[in-house]
C-alpha cells in the first residue's frame, strides 16, 4: 500500500481526479485528497495543502495544470514524495526539473492507465 496524494482531488464524479481516487482506493492504496476547495472526497478528509499531509508521500499524482502548480513547487519539494506522476494536461516542466534535481522520480503518464495496466 502506498500513500498517494491526489493534487486537485474533487468530489465531482465526472472528473479524472475523482476516478483516480476511486481506483487508487480499489487497488488498496491510501488516496489522500488535496484541494483547498473541498472538505472531503470519497469519505477522506481533503487537505488544503500538501504541507498539511503529515505522513510520508510515496506518490504525488497531479491533476492540476502548470499555472496552479507553479507556486506549489517549494511545498512539493519540501514534502519530497518518492515520485510525481504528471497526468495528461498536468505537465509542469519547471516542477519536473526541480523534482529531478532533488532526487524525486518524475513520471509522465496517466495514473488510471498505470493502475489498469498494473504498472503503478
Amino acid at each position: 500500500m502506498q500513500n498517494v496524494v491526489v493534487l486537485g482531488a474533487t468530489p465531482k464524479e465526472d472528473r479524472y481526479a475523482f476516478r483516480a481516487m476511486e481506483r487508487l482506493k480499489a487497488h488498496g492504496h491510501r488516496a489522500i485528497p488535496v484541494n483547498p476547495a473541498f472538505n472531503e472526497v470519497l469519505g477522506e478528509p481533503c487537505y488544503k495543502s500538501i504541507a498539511d499531509v503529515a505522513e510520508p508521500i510515496d506518490t504525488l499524482t497531479m491533476y492540476v495544470g502548470a499555472a496552479p502548480s507553479e507556486p506549489l513547487i517549494p511545498e512539493i519539494i519540501i514534502a519530497h514524495p518518492r515520485r510525481i506522476i504528471f497526468n495528461p494536461g498536468a505537465e509542469n516542466e519547471h516542477l519536473a526539473s526541480e523534482a529531478e534535481a532533488n532526487g524525486i522520480e518524475v513520471v509522465h503518464n496517466c495514473t488510471l492507465v498505470m493502475l489498469q495496466a498494473g504498472t503503478f
